[in-house]
């Protein structure tokens, strides 16, 4: 029988209310794409995500017009021509892991030739607000090993202090999502040292970062929205110390290993990202995240409601996943 791929919107909801520096969301919105072939399912998750033109028409669109060549036999290798890099394909690519592993009747790291993966100890993130209320929250999760503190602009010092009183003992990484200028980099950097930060992630907009190559580092800078797949990789080095990979971006696990083994041989560090999705989009990226610096895959710990079964989550501490979640 050959294969069948169909792609479903899904909703699940925000634990409260999460805002980066270009908006506020009260809940996940999803896509999930499925591909079934000899009573075998395979499963993957993406997010669309407006910052790069995405919407959860256009994903599906996108995931509908490779139905018939998935149907085929369409690999992975030929997704990644067929596709670009994004929501969409990561959907799929993750959904063809997931399948051949089922079939096979083997983890998707073994396929991969990757180690077995362990736990990971993931960031946990605190939401921009005022400082008041970043400090409350901070207070919250004052046990977790590492906060990464949304940011966006005038006050941000403030926003940073008042998280260090909720959570004096806690590592910090800082997130601007692009909405510093460089006069806030030039005031913020060097003062962030102080605040315990160890990586600012994306301070500038990704079109105007060419400055970051001519002013001081003391903390690691850390691409986000400036690296989406290996294509990207040559100009970074020099501007940043760091890239965040996230399979939305990458267009799924095929990509993202590619992207961490070329920002490894271009001397980059690397953090392991995510959009807010549930367990099923976090746990192709646990294997990529084997061995990185700073990993981010607290989707699930924002959610009110995350799938069932899910990633095992203890304190911030994330296992791997059980093959009935995927891979």
């Amino acid at each position: 029988m050959g294969r069948r791929l169909t792609a479903v919107r899904e909703v699940f909801p925000i634990r409260g209310v999460f805002r980066i520096s270009r908006g506020a969301r009260t809940e996940s919105v999803v896509v999930t794409a499925t591909v079934e072939q000899d009573g075998a399912i395979g499963r993957g998750e993406c997010v669309p995500y407006p910052r790069y033109g995405e919407s959860v028409e256009s994903v599906i669109a996108q995931i509908d017009s490779v139905r018939d060549a998935v149907a085929a036999g369409l690999d992975r290798e030929g997704l990644r021509a067929a596709l670009p890099a994004g929501a969409a394909r990561n959907a799929v690519d993750c959904a063809l892991w997931d399948l051949e592993a089922k079939r096979a009747g083997k983890r998707v790291w073994q396929l991969a030739g990757l180690p077995e993966p362990g736990p990971v100890t993931t960031a946990y993130t605190i939401s921009v607000d005022t400082p008041e209320k970043m400090e409350e929250a901070a207070r919250a999760a004052a046990a977790r090993p590492l906060l990464k503190i949304k940011l966006t602009g005038d006050g941000d010092l403030d926003r940073v202090m008042a998280v260090r009183r909720g959570a004096p003992k806690a590592r910090f990484i800082v997130d601007a999502n692009e909405a510093w200028t460089a006069s806030h980099y030039a005031s913020f950097a060097r003062e962030l040292v102080r605040h315990g930060v160890e990586l600012i992630e994306q301070p500038l907009p990704a079109k105007d970062d060419s400055g970051l190559a001519s002013v001081e580092h003391p903390v690691p800078v850390c691409a986000d929205e400036s690296c989406h797949d290996s294509s990207t990789i040559a100009g970074l080095p020099g501007r940043y110390e760091a890239i965040n990979i996230k399979l939305d971006k990458t267009g799924g696990l095929t990509e993202a290993l590619r992207l961490r083994a070329a920002a490894r041989a271009a001397g980059l560090r690397i953090m392991v990202g995510c959009m807010i999705g549930t367990s099923l989009a976090m746990a192709p990226a646990l294997l990529v995240a084997q061995g990185a610096e700073w990993i981010d895959l607290d989707g699930p710990l924002l959610l009110a409601r995350d799938r069932d079964p899910g990633l095992v989550y203890v304190g911030s501490s994330v296992e791997p996943s059980a093959p009935a979640l995927w891979g």
